[in-house]
């Protein structure tokens, strides 16, 4: 009795068949669970309201983290000179609740009237600027910076920033075809504005203002679509007149003779505010010694709750507390790109480039004098160094972010269908329902 042997399917592969054809299968059916999980929050990620959220969340968490850590770093010296150990807090609360109320109103202001405004933004910045050489400024840690009027101080540069960011991105825009003429670009703009706002500051002796100014000028000029030829001749008249103001000052040639050789190591000397600094950061190590905790705030370092509360950060919160600070500046610039790569309005992209190089420059000037990476230029870190001028101007220009984050395309539309939290909250009233 003979069996007939059942015949196997062939295993071979056909002709120009690929070997890993089964393992791409695999791999994609293995994926396939990932993509699936991963596709609703893609389509956050790409929604047109993504960058409006972005922008509240971020400026929101860093304001928060300052207010706490206003309040940690001031205590102190707050008690000594103040009497009471939360005088710099409630002040710095204070200004945090006026700069709400400032950036929800400039949120709602429509790309339009933030054009209208530009002008009238920057002549009233210019007007409070001038004005601290009359009888009504002062002068703090040498520098003739700020206004006090009925018992309060104000520092109008701060203003000045968002006045310089409105009518740069008006006129490059308006002038947006001639950019490569001289008389188109940079007569209008940077001669008689530019050197207008910054010579004020200069003459107050804010260097580290006037440099934030010119940083700025320089990334809407960039943006804007200047050509090379004029970027390269205003980039060489700035660092000329930074030089020149450099050279002129005995303590700015001493801070950055120091910083050059790396012979900052004296902590009561020149660079006694960068040793203890770094002292700071050193004794938080990677985890912090507590909330509250810090030695170097007890009268070692000075404006430790000012242009150096990133160290009590690194002191007291450790690494974790740094990173989590350095993210939210990360996320705020990629809102703001975002903003950049997606409108269709030129005074926009450009506003908004301004807007980003002022807070995220800032942050990183203020970080790098820190650790030691750059000279101490005394400009606060945004959003989160006690400062009411500083705080108010940083939130209105986080106002107008959002403002211009409303009107990417798209998301005016998605926002203008959603309830809003006021009638949300209504809808559960007894009565608002049955309306």
């Amino acid at each position: 009795m003979t069996t007939t042997s059942q015949r196997r399917p062939s295993t071979t592969r056909p002709a120009g068949a690929s070997p890993v054809a089964g393992q791409r299968r695999d791999a994609r059916s293995w994926l396939d669970p990932l993509q699936r999980r991963w596709a609703p929050w893609s389509a956050r990620v790409d929604s047109p309201v993504t960058s409006y959220y972005v922008l509240i969340g971020a400026t929101a968490a860093l304001v928060l983290i300052g207010l706490v850590m206003v309040l940690s770093a001031s205590m102190v010296t707050a008690l000594k000179t103040e009497g009471s150990s939360y005088a710099v807090f409630t002040d710095q609360a204070l200004f945090a609740v006026l700069g709400l109320i400032g950036a929800v109103v400039a949120a709602r202001i429509p790309v339009p009237a933030w054009k209208r405004l530009a002008l009238p933004a920057l002549i009233g910045a210019v007007l409070l600027q001038a004005a601290v050489f009359s009888p009504l400024g002062a002068v703090v840690n040498g520098n003739r910076n700020w206004l006090r009027i009925f018992g309060l101080s104000m520092q109008p540069s701060e203003l000045t920033k968002l006045g310089l960011v409105l009518v740069g991105a008006l006129i490059l825009s308006n002038r947006r075809h001639r950019l490569g003429s001289l008389k188109a670009a940079i007569v209008p703009y940077l001669v008689p504005i530019v050197a207008v706002t910054v010579g004020l500051v200069l003459a107050g002796h804010d260097l580290g203002t006037a440099l934030i100014l010119l940083m700025v000028v320089g990334v809407v000029l960039y943006v804007a679509g200047v050509s090379a030829r004029l970027f390269v001749i205003a980039g060489a008249v700035a660092a000329a007149v930074v030089a020149g103001l450099v050279i002129t000052s005995a303590n700015r040639i001493g801070r950055i003779t120091n910083w050059l050789s790396g012979d900052c190591t004296d902590p009561n000397g020149v660079c006694g505010q960068s040793v203890h600094g770094l002292y700071a950061l050193a004794d938080g190590g990677w985890w912090g010694v507590g909330l509250g905790a810090s030695k170097e705030k007890w009268a070692w370092l000075p404006e430790a709750h000012n242009d150096f509360i990133f160290a009590i950060i690194g002191e007291e919160l450790g690494l974790p507390g740094t990173l989590v600070v350095l993210g939210l500046f990360l996320v705020f610039a990629t809102a703001c790109l975002r903003i950049v790569l997606r409108s269709d309005d030129h005074f926009v992209r450009i506003a908004t480039a301004g807007a980003m190089a002022w807070i995220l420059g800032q942050a990183m000037v203020n970080i790098g004098a820190v650790i030691g990476l750059l000279p101490v230029i005394g400009v606060p870190l945004p959003f989160v160094s006690a400062g009411g001028s500083a705080l108010i101007s940083s939130m209105l220009a986080a106002g107008m972010l959002v403002s211009f984050a409303r009107h990417e395309p798209g998301a005016h539309a998605i926002l203008s269908a959603r309830p809003g939290v006021v009638r949300r909250s209504l809808a559960v009233l007894p009565g608002r329902r049955a309306r």
